[in-house]
């Protein structure tokens, strides 16, 4: 039958590509050992770096908030002022400004070995248990675009590290596994959104990409570092739908202008591009918001917001030290089905970001799409954050957001057009391929996969459903 020979035919394509990795892949710093000095540059820095977080705690009561901002999206056109939730003001506002003083003025006298390996960059993200398949089907995407770039992916610590996968299925593709809580030596207090600050001061690279698991780029990354905006500002983010939401407190303790309303959006942080050259303490200032972030910093920067967590971490830190950046401008925008009760709405399946490039061309002719989309088309969807569900068979993908209104199989991006259109191709077809390749392939054991039986058929079966069906409607693409 035709299906099976598919199924064969696509996994000896991935097998094909591990081989030709392994044998004739660029040997990099990303896939070897650390050198002593990296590791010893890894130690000093962790050492300079905990006492530091500790002497510097906030000595006062956490921020508390009265109600929350809501849905609040962001509106480059009409400024509106700043909304404060916090009601212990006064209890916080000097404790705080005397401990965000210290710690930045103690980082910006101190010699902290920056610990990275000079002129090299690469891609970083963390992932352990129920991510880690998600990552393997990312990598190979990621790799399907041409990226030859070295890869780094953190755990939290060796519960997550699995051996078969990191010593014998990723080094052929460029990626090392690292152990975060092997340079913490044993720190136990970094949870969840926390990680990945503290990951991206430890690994290799002196510029990196960081991308979360379930984000792929749908276009070789290697060009983002090679070009404005990111050569002459050493950051570039990405934008969340919602507005920035900071209390007007936090910009007093951080000893900052508080910007206008229509400055940028908050950020959404499944992408980053970063220079350890330029921003390392930034990056430092960023650990330690996130270090005390679910108490203080976290209900200080969002206030409630959707998403609240470390994705206001990074810019706000950079803005804090004066350092550059650039955010992308271009609207986030859903990804998914529309609703069969207003054709102007999709159930979220995901979203799309912009080529920071093109956004870049647009803005630096003072042409910008957010206050006026009549300026120019749209910049080229460069990434796509698939995190509803995510593309990991073992982790609830068969669920119901792959059967549509009528009970049937469906795709997941179908809505709104105009954003299906700058994807360039038929990225969902791709993500389903490499999916249905790993689900199939007894070499992927990942350890959360152990107590599932069928995900290879559940796999099989959607993917003959939605792509082999010749009724089904398949979006219109434009080149990238």
């Amino acid at each position: 039958m035709l299906a099976p020979r598919r199924i064969i035919l696509i996994s000896v394509v991935i097998a094909f590509f591990v081989l030709n990795a392994y044998y004739f892949w660029p040997k990099s710093p990303g896939i070897v050992p650390p050198s002593n000095t990296l590791v010893n540059q890894q130690s000093q820095l962790w050492h300079h770096l905990h006492p530091l977080l500790k002497q510097y705690a906030p000595d006062c009561p956490p921020p508390t908030l009265r109600g929350g901002v809501g849905l609040p999206r962001f509106d480059a056109i009409h400024e509106h002022t700043r909304d404060n939730h916090v009601t212990n003001v006064d209890d916080i506002l000097l404790p705080m400004q005397i401990a965000h003083d210290g710690f930045v003025e103690t980082t910006h006298s101190l010699a902290m070995d920056r610990a990275y390996s000079p002129q090299t960059m690469g891609i970083v993200t963390s992932a352990g248990g129920t991510y880690l398949p998600t990552f393997v089907v990312t990598l190979l995407l990621l790799r399907q675009t041409g990226c030859k770039l070295p890869v780094e992916v953190f755990m939290k610590d060796s519960t997550e590290y699995e051996p078969h996968i990191c010593e014998t299925v990723l080094p052929p593709l460029g990626v090392k596994c690292v152990v975060l809580s092997d340079i913490l030596e044993g720190e136990v207090e970094i949870e969840g959104f926390q990680i990945k600050s503290f990951a991206m001061l430890f690994f290799s690279f002196e510029t990196f990409l960081w991308l979360d698991a379930d984000c792929v780029p749908l276009h070789d990354s290697t060009i983002l570092f090679h070009s404005e905006p990111f050569l002459s500002t050493g950051l570039v983010t990405w934008p969340d739908f919602w507005a920035n939401t900071a209390s007007p407190a936090y910009f007093n303790i951080s000893r900052q202008p508080e910007p206008s309303s229509t400055t940028r959006q908050a950020t959404e942080a499944g992408m980053l591009l970063v220079s350890k050259e330029t921003h390392f303490l930034a990056l430092i200032l960023a650990a330690y918001y996130n270090y005390y972030g679910p108490d203080y910093y976290y209900p200080l920067l969002g206030q409630g917001a959707p998403g609240a967590g470390d994705k206001d971490t990074f810019l706000h830190a950079a803005t804090a030290l004066n350092a550059s950046f650039y955010a992308v401008s271009e609207t986030v925008v859903d990804l998914g089905n529309v609703t069969p009760w207003n054709s102007n709405v999709a159930i979220n399946a995901g979203y799309v970001q912009t080529d920071p490039i093109q956004d870049y061309n647009l803005t630096s002719q003072g042409k910008w799409r957010v206050r006026d989309p009549s300026v120019s088309p749209p910049p080229r969807v460069f990434f796509i954050h698939a995190g509803d569900p995510e593309f990991n068979p073992g982790k609830e993908l068969m669920g119901s957001k792959l059967r549509g209104f009528d009970g049937n199989p469906t795709r997941l991006w179908t809505h709104p057009p105009e954003a299906t259109k700058r994807l360039g191709y038929d990225a969902e077809k791709s993500f389903w391929d490499v999916t249905m390749s790993v689900a199939c392939n007894a070499e992927f054991g990942f350890q959360t996969w152990k107590s599932r039986d069928g995900l290879c058929e559940e796999v099989r079966t959607h993917w003959r459903a939605v792509f082999e069906n010749p009724e089904a409607k398949v979006p219109e693409f434009t080149d990238g």
